[in-house]
């Protein structure tokens, strides 16, 4: 081999021959948006089965009630920007910390409407089929969800994947739980207020388990 085929320079050549240009990520912020984008579509299919003028006199009768809507909605929305920004190898965990105000104003709100049922008579709580109905929607919706944000989030490279994963469980249960006010015609109660407690949990542990594993092995 001569001197000018063993150079740096013929080597260095050599190794990036094959070498493609690498696509640029969009912002963290975007890339939410577009998922939010895609839950938006999801919850205008929805409100086509659903009664929207019950929903909004429902909504509008006591503060609780739309407090605790804005909370899931704001929870989603942070959840899904803290997985993005927790997506990219250079961003603090602390990231993660995110969707805490939107999460106690969801869970504030939630509450307070369990102290509405005990303190304002003929007020129609969820019995137990009608809680368990909430836990399947919220669990059955909180899938595709998942599956689109994982798919989003693997063009990433994040150091911490089950954490990305947990804050995409909660984008995805926040944004199921908030879907799930176009059909739940009653109050909120202790009963209900777990069962969501539950089916929220499920998904953050399923995605920081299942997905988490996914963003694991795109990182290794």
């Amino acid at each position: 081999m001569s001197d000018r085929a063993s150079s740096p320079e013929a080597l260095i050549q050599a190794l990036a021959s094959d070498l493609r240009p690498v696509r640029r990520l969009a912002p963290p912020f975007l890339r939410a948006l577009i998922w939010l984008a895609a839950v938006a579509a999801l919850g205008a299919a929805l409100a086509c089965f659903a009664d929207l003028g019950s929903m909004a006199r429902r909504l509008a009768a006591v503060p609780d009630m739309w407090l605790a809507g804005i909370g899931s909605i704001l929870t989603a929305i942070l959840a899904a920007v803290a997985a993005f920004q927790t997506s990219l190898p250079d961003r603090k965990p602390a990231w993660a910390m995110l969707p805490l105000p939107g999460l106690l104003l969801w869970v504030g709100a939630s509450g307070l409407g369990c102290l509405r049922t005990w303190l304002v008579p003929g007020t129609h709580a969820a019995d137990l089929a009608e809680a368990r109905n909430c836990l399947v929607f919220i669990l059955g919706v909180s899938v595709p969800l998942s599956i689109l944000l994982v798919a989003m989030l693997r063009r990433g490279y994040p150091m911490r994947p089950n954490l990305t994963a947990a804050a995409g469980g909660l984008a995805a249960a926040a944004a199921a739980a908030t879907l799930l006010n176009f059909f739940h015609p009653f109050d909120a109660a202790a009963t209900d207020l777990g069962i969501h407690a539950i089916a929220v949990g499920i998904v953050v542990l399923g995605n920081r388990m299942l997905s988490g594993q996914v963003l694991r092995d795109r990182s290794a």
